[in-house]
C-alpha cells in the first residue's frame, strides 16, 4: 500500500474519535459558548500535533461576538505557504447535538455539522499529522484556518482570510467532497439582501385611500425580482421571506423582504445587482419607500489558468494512489470565495465524501476518511516539491 494511505490509515481511529466529539457540540453560527468549547477541542489536538495555535476573536456588524478565528501552523523544511481553510459552524440550533447524536449506521456517520464542515476540518488536521509521521514536510509552513461564522457569510472573519490569503501561495478548502466524490473548483458568488419598506397604515374600510401598502409593493417587489431570473446565464434570484402585516381590516404600513441572488461571474453578479437596486429604488405603490441591504456580499470564485492547474495536480495524485478524482463548480458559496478574491490559488472540496449537509439526514462516508486524507496530504507534499 502507499506510504500515504498507510499512515493516514493509523490516523483513523483517532479520526472517528475526535469527530465523534466535535459533533457532539453545538456549534452554531453565534453560539459563543458551543463556538468556544469546539475551538478549545480542535486548539488541544492541534497542540498535541505539534502546531503552534492563536486564536482571535471576531466580531460581526455592529459589534456583536461572533467567536474565535483558531489559526494553527506548523513549520516545514521548505519555501511553500500553503493554507488549510475549515470552519467550526454549522446551521443548526442549540439542542440539536442532543436531540440528533452522532451516530454511525452502515458505512456512515451522521450527525449535526458532521460533514459540513466538522468531518473535513479533521481532516486536514490528519493531513498534517499524515505528512509529519512520514517526515515529508518540504513546505515552508502549513497554516489550518479554523472560522467561527462561515455559515453566515464570514462577517468577522474577512479581515483573517485576506490577511492569510495574502501570505500564502496556496489555498486548500476543507469543505467535504460532493457526495460523487467531485472536488470543487468554482463556486457561485451570494448576496444576501434585505429590503424593508414603509408604507402608511390606515383602517382597511373606512378609509383605504389614505394608506400606503407595503405589503403589496413586497408582492409586486416579489414578481419584479423573480422575472430576474434567467436574464443572465446562471443567475438565481429568490425570494425566500415576505413578513408583513398584523390584521386584515389594517393597510399594512411596513414589510420586510429578505432575497438570495446568485451568479457564476463577476459581471453578472454585479449585473443582477444593480438591476436590484433599481426596481428598490421605486416602489410600485404610490407612498410606500424602500431600503436596501446587502449583507456579507461574497463574490463569485470564477477559476483561472492557477486554479485548473491545482485541480489537474490533484487528479495527478489521485491516480497515483488509485483514486479517480475529478472536479466541479457548485451554486453554493464558502470561504473558498473570499481566499480567491483576496488573491490566492484555491481548491475546494478537500473533505471527505460527505452529503445533504444543512439537513437532518447530513452524513459522511466513513470509508473515504482514508483515501480522501492520504489525497489533501499528497497534494500539499506535491505542491511543496514544485
Amino acid at each position: 500500500m502507499d506510504p500515504l494511505l498507510t499512515a493516514a490509515g493509523d490516523r483513523l481511529s483517532a479520526y472517528h474519535d475526535r469527530l465523534a466529539r466535535l459533533v457532539a457540540v453545538d456549534s452554531g453560527s453565534g453560539q459563543l459558548d458551543g463556538l468556544r468549547r469546539a475551538a478549545d477541542l480542535v486548539h488541544e489536538w492541534c497542540g498535541a500535533a505539534g502546531l503552534a495555535v492563536e486564536r482571535e476573536p471576531v466580531r460581526g456588524p455592529a459589534g456583536v461576538p461572533l467567536g474565535d478565528v483558531l489559526i494553527a501552523r506548523r513549520r516545514g523544511r521548505g519555501r511553500g505557504r500553503i493554507l488549510l481553510a475549515g470552519h467550526l459552524d454549522t446551521v443548526f440550533p442549540a439542542g440539536t447535538a442532543a436531540t440528533r447524536p452522532f451516530q454511525v449506521a452502515d458505512g456512515r456517520a451522521y450527525g449535526p455539522g458532521v460533514s459540513d464542515d466538522k468531518g473535513g476540518l479533521l481532516a486536514g488536521l490528519a493531513a498534517v499529522e499524515t505528512l509529519a509521521a512520514l517526515g515529508r514536510e518540504e513546505y515552508g509552513e502549513l497554516v489550518l484556518v479554523c472560522t467561527p461564522d462561515e455559515e453566515i457569510g464570514s462577517p468577522g472573519s474577512r479581515p483573517v482570510l485576506r490577511t492569510l490569503a495574502g501570505a500564502t501561495d496556496v489555498a486548500l478548502c476543507l469543505e467535504c467532497a460532493r457526495d460523487n466524490g467531485d472536488l470543487v473548483s468554482a463556486r457561485k458568488g451570494v448576496a444576501d439582501l434585505e429590503i424593508l419598506l414603509r408604507g402608511r397604515a390606515a383602517h382597511a374600510g373606512i378609509e383605504p385611500e389614505r394608506g400606503a401598502n407595503a405589503l403589496l409593493a413586497a408582492a409586486r417587489l416579489t414578481v419584479a425580482l423573480d422575472a430576474l431570473n434567467g436574464r443572465w446565464p446562471g443567475v438565481t434570484v429568490n425570494v425566500g421571506v415576505l413578513e408583513s402585516g398584523a390584521r386584515p381590516n389594517v393597510v399594512a404600513d411596513r414589510a420586510r423582504m429578505l432575497v438570495d441572488l446568485r451568479a457564476w461571474r463577476p459581471a453578472e453578479y454585479d449585473a443582477a445587482l444593480a438591476a436590484i437596486r433599481r426596481l428598490v429604488a421605486a416602489p410600485a405603490v404610490s407612498g410606500v419607500r424602500a431600503e436596501l441591504t446587502v449583507h456579507s456580499p461574497t463574490p463569485p470564485w470564477e477559476p483561472g489558468p492557477e486554479q485548473r492547474w491545482l485541480a489537474e495536480l490533484a487528479t495527478k495524485v489521485g491516480a497515483e494512489l488509485g483514486l479517480t478524482v475529478s472536479h466541479t463548480a457548485t451554486g453554493g458559496c464558502a470561504d473558498a470565495n473570499l481566499l480567491a478574491q483576496a488573491g490566492a490559488t484555491v481548491l475546494d472540496g478537500l473533505g471527505p465524501i460527505g452529503g445533504d449537509d444543512h439537513s437532518p439526514g447530513e452524513w459522511l462516508d466513513l470509508d473515504s476518511v482514508v483515501p480522501r486524507v492520504a489525497l489533501l496530504a499528497g497534494l500539499i507534499d506535491e505542491i511543496a516539491r514544485r
